[in-house]
């Protein structure tokens, strides 16, 4: 973890910012049994599809987005999270600008 933001209280919405034309992130934890990162996406920027090895959760902080899971399309907004499933095809696109944190478990 980050030591400058261990044992605090976080408003993980307020440690990424957002960029114009951009993704931004920021890894809050890095272990070999998972990663935490936050993303913040301007209107319109995406994450082509991919897949990762490992099952994780998506927890919309701020704004909306569309998660294409396995081709199927999933609209989420503040407050809302969606489990992608390990080697699922997945793509993410920012309907407005929006913040995410990333939680993957490496087992």
């Amino acid at each position: 973890m980050a030591e400058d933001l261990a044992a605090q209280v976080l408003h993980t919405a307020e440690l990424v910012g957002y960029q114009e034309g951009a993704v931004v992130s920021r890894t809050l934890i890095n272990q070999k049994t998972g990663t935490v990162t936050l993303f913040a996406f301007d209107a319109g920027q995406e994450l082509s599809e991919h897949t990762a090895p490992y099952d994780a959760l998506v927890q919309v902080l701020d704004g909306e987005t569309v998660i294409t899971i396995s081709g199927r399309p999933f609209q989420l907004k503040t407050g809302e999270a969606i489990i992608m499933p390990a080697n699922d095809p997945h793509a993410v696109k920012a309907l407005t600008k929006f913040k995410m944190m990333l939680t993957m478990i490496r087992s």
